[in-house]
């Protein structure tokens, strides 16, 4: 059995209906705590720091939060939250990604500058499953085109260049706030440490090209329409030799012929003969993993439902599965022969009185 898994709230410390201010409070009163910069050679702050991130990753931005809620981890498996961390040594920085308003409120305005080093941006493509693939979970070929950095340049857009007077080649500066030593980009050439002489022809100066790539994207047991996959780095080309952005799967179920999906229950109508509902019987009902019996009562009704325990979808956060309902349809032949009509006429006469009796009244 592997490591458990912390539930996001729990690492950040707030209640699953604290807004996102409160959200936003915790994860800078704990990330200033575990900072690497306060907890120089501490593994466990670094750690500790990087779960923070991946948390507040997720939690700080409403969307994501909405599927987490509402799916678990499983829209960010394989792709990660979106942060992008760097092992932390001594005077090396800390890429924030999504974080620099953060870090900017704590450590002032030497957190993060803009530089020309910038991610791509994410990429969104759907896929379209069956029922039975979305049920059991399915690993699927994908191909796509994107951006990718130009392998001519290295990303950069430029063929031939020069050493960045203001860092001497470094791509970075310092500076100090009080006890704190922050490394950032230089703004002269935008982290690269060198100035373009010569734009790149392969490229025109853009540092991307286009690429198509072809990989297999494996989707979770349960995943239902609007469930999403996140392919880290993936996506759109930075710029600048920044970092590329990710690829999201939007995941729509086809609809089933017989099977209906809502939640983690499966529906299904049944249809059975008037002797079957009236007499009672066992049945065979189709699920979504093969055949299972069901016994009908005598004086089984049109619409009456019933329920095969544990035969529906598995859930995304827990793994129990659903329950499959079963609503019951009587189906009467469109063609009766003699025989039959006399012993339906028979059957009538055991009625007494009509069952639509004080539903209709005489004006």
């Amino acid at each position: 059995m592997g490591p458990q898994v912390k539930d996001y709230y729990e690492i950040l410390g707030v209640d699953k209906k604290a807004s996102q201010d409160e959200i936003k409070k915790a994860f800078r009163k704990l990330a200033r705590k575990y900072h690497p910069d306060l907890n120089p050679g501490d593994k466990t702050a670094e750690q500790k720091f990087k779960e923070l991130n991946e948390a507040y990753g997720v939690l700080g931005d409403e969307k994501k939060r909405t599927e987490y809620d509402q799916y678990g981890r499983a829209p960010f498996e394989g792709g990660g939250t979106g942060f992008d961390y760097r092992t932390y040594t001594s005077g090396d920085r800390f890429d924030f990604g999504g974080f620099g308003d953060i870090f900017s409120d704590m450590f002032g305005a030497g957190g993060r500058t803009e530089t020309f080093a910038a991610r791509g941006p994410d990429m969104v493509m759907g896929l379209e499953l069956t029922l039975e693939e979305a049920f059991s979970g399915v690993t699927k070929p994908i191909s796509f085109v994107r951006e990718v950095p130009c392998r001519t340049c290295g990303g950069t857009g430029a063929e031939t260049y020069q050493q960045c007077d203001k860092c001497k080649g470094t791509g970075k500066v310092s500076s100090s706030k009080g006890f704190f030593k922050m490394s950032q980009y230089c703004s002269a050439c935008g982290g690269t440490g060198r100035k373009a002489i010569k734009v790149c022809g392969a490229c025109g100066g853009t540092g991307r090209t286009m690429h198509t790539e072809s990989l297999k994207v494996k989707i979770p047991a349960g995943a239902a329409t609007g469930s999403k996959v996140r392919i880290r780095g993936m996506g759109g080309a930075g710029q600048g030799g920044g970092p590329s952005g990710d690829l999201q799967i939007e995941i729509k179920v086809r609809d089933h012929p017989i099977f209906k999906r809502s939640g983690d229950n499966i529906l299904l109508d049944i249809p059975v003969t008037i002797g079957e509902a009236a007499l009672g019987a066992k049945i065979e009902v189709p699920t979504i993993d093969g055949a299972a019996a069901m016994t009908l009562p005598p004086g089984t009704q049109g619409g009456q439902k019933f329920k095969l325990s544990g035969k529906g979808f598995p859930s995304t956060k827990t793994g129990h599965r659903g329950d499959q309902l079963v609503t019951i349809r009587i189906a009467v032949p469109k063609k009766i022969t003699d025989k039959a009509r006399v012993a339906l006429q028979e059957v009538e006469t055991l009625y007494g009185e009509s069952p639509r009796k004080g539903m209709v009244k005489k004006s």
